[in-house]
């Protein structure tokens, strides 16, 4: 496993835990990043940061601070 903000533009993957503060973790469940859920990553900003993410069929972007606290299964791999 690794981190969502590992990723690269195309790649998938499925959430297995979000270690993120409180605060924050409350943020990222009510934008629908759930365990199980499938993640992409579409796009970065020219810096890295943020980055773009398409999950449930709508796009959002996120910190990459706060990406970085999401560890994912990349698609294809098994846990």
């Amino acid at each position: 496993m690794i981190t969502l903000d590992r990723l690269i533009p195309g790649q998938k993957g499925s959430i297995q835990s979000i270690s993120a503060p409180p605060a924050i973790l409350q943020r990222l469940l009510e934008m629908g990043l759930l365990e199980g859920e499938e993640v992409e990553v579409v796009a970065l900003a020219p810096f890295g940061d943020p980055i773009d993410l398409r999950i449930h069929g709508f796009q959002l972007s996120i910190r990459k601070s706060e990406a970085s606290t999401i560890q994912v299964l990349l698609a294809g791999e098994s846990s």
